[in-house]
């Protein structure tokens, strides 16, 4: 996701290279596609089509995921040094943490819903790989990106935006994912350290996103937005937030499986007293980030990747809002999932159109956004 891209027409006849700037920020569009597919799968409520339809998005998502895997792979071999810079970039560096996000999601659509295509056994050996895969990347991301921030980027005051939760983000997806895999485990110390190893995930992600979106939540509060494509990112914070009631509720849902009862139990009770006061929150969270980005909209907000900020997070509310559905059995949380839904079909529609029209065109593929600090400011009242 890059807020320095539009899908206008160029202004030089010249095109550029397709290879040569493309970036991890490209993975959103496989993380954004998967939840669209797994969210219809595990809606409180059945939909005749529904799961159909959700099983052709996944194959999208995972059509898509193997050509990102060639281009970006291709992109390091042959413009390693482009590739590089974009760890330096203290934009576009975040970012990579949507690689292991992407592997997990659709790994975890195929134990959701491609094991209908594909049987269970291979969609169970599918999900190993991608979830493994997307668990060592995502501990990768969590500790390197920081480490560069600390170090070497150089950060304004005002520099906090959504893309910084990206990088902290897959560990939570691991917990969630995580919870999917462990009926498939022997009973025993296996199962039970798998099953902790995910609430250690699930800590490790919450505590430093909570920091994050502190600092986000304070770089508006003192400075405003950048009133760029870069708004777009402020809904990543629906991202842990409803990815983390949703690992709450499918652990406690698996707990028995591992531990004793008793023990159990107080997990299954933490999906609900966890899961509601920070489903609270993110409906708060939802309706600042709408009017911020209605507004900026209407100042021209240009089309860029970072519009699929407005996809997996609402997503990963949708999976939340499920889960709460299903442990409460309350029909309000039914309700407000299907809404939740029809949110993130639309935008899903409107963010995949415009980025294959941009595709098309050529205007995508533009080198990434400068390593120059986007500057936010508020209106001055007069």
């Amino acid at each position: 996701m890059t807020s320095a891209t539009s899908d206008n027409p160029p202004s030089s006849p010249a095109r550029v290279e397709v290879l040569g700037n493309i970036g991890p920020n490209w993975f959103a569009s496989v993380m954004g596609t998967g939840i669209v597919a797994i969210g219809g799968a595990t809606l409180p409520f059945h939909v005749v089509g529904l799961r159909a339809f959700a099983e052709v998005v996944w194959v999208i998502a995972a059509l898509l995921l193997v050509v990102l895997i060639v281009l970006v792979g291709g992109h390091w071999l042959l413009h390693p040094t482009v590739a590089r810079g974009h760890a330096r970039n203290p934009q576009m560096a975040h970012f990579y943490g949507a690689a292991p996000m992407a592997l997990m999601t659709v790994g975890g659509g195929a134990m959701v819903v491609g094991r209908d295509l594909i049987g269970e056994r291979i969609a169970v050996d599918l999900d190993w790989v991608l979830w493994t895969a997307g668990t060592l990347g995502g501990l990768f991301t969590a500790v390197t990106i920081p480490f560069l921030m600390f170090t070497q980027h150089d950060v304004e005051p005002d520099a906090a935006f959504g893309g910084w939760l990206m990088p902290v983000v897959p560990p939570m997806v691991t917990a969630a994912m995580g919870a999917l895999l462990l009926p498939h485990m022997a009973a025993g110390t296996g199962r039970q350290t798998m099953l902790y190893f995910c609430y250690a995930m699930f800590g490790l992600s919450l505590l430093a996103s909570f920091n994050i979106i502190a600092m986000i939540w304070s770089r508006l509060v003192l400075y405003g937005t950048s009133g760029t494509a870069r708004v777009p990112t402020l809904w990543i914070v629906l991202g842990p937030l409803g990815q983390s009631i949703t690992a709450a509720g499918l652990l406690g849902g698996v707990a028995g499986l591992a531990v004793e009862h008793d023990v159990a139990e107080d997990l299954n009770v933490f999906a609900i007293l966890y899961g509601v006061p920070v489903w609270g929150f993110a409906v708060l969270w939802i309706a600042l980030a709408t009017s911020l980005t209605v507004r900026t909209l209407r100042r021209g907000m240009p089309f860029a990747l970072t519009w699929w900020s407005l996809t997996f997070p609402v997503g990963t509310f949708v999976t939340g809002t499920s889960q709460l559905a299903a442990h409460t059995h309350l029909p309000a949380f039914k309700v407000a999932a299907a809404i939740a839904y029809a949110g993130l079909l639309f935008t899903w529609l409107l963010v995949a159109i415009r980025t294959a029209r941009g595709s098309l065109r050529g205007n995508l593929f533009k080198l990434p956004p400068s390593a120059a600090p986007v500057k936010a400011h508020k209106e001055q009242v007069s």
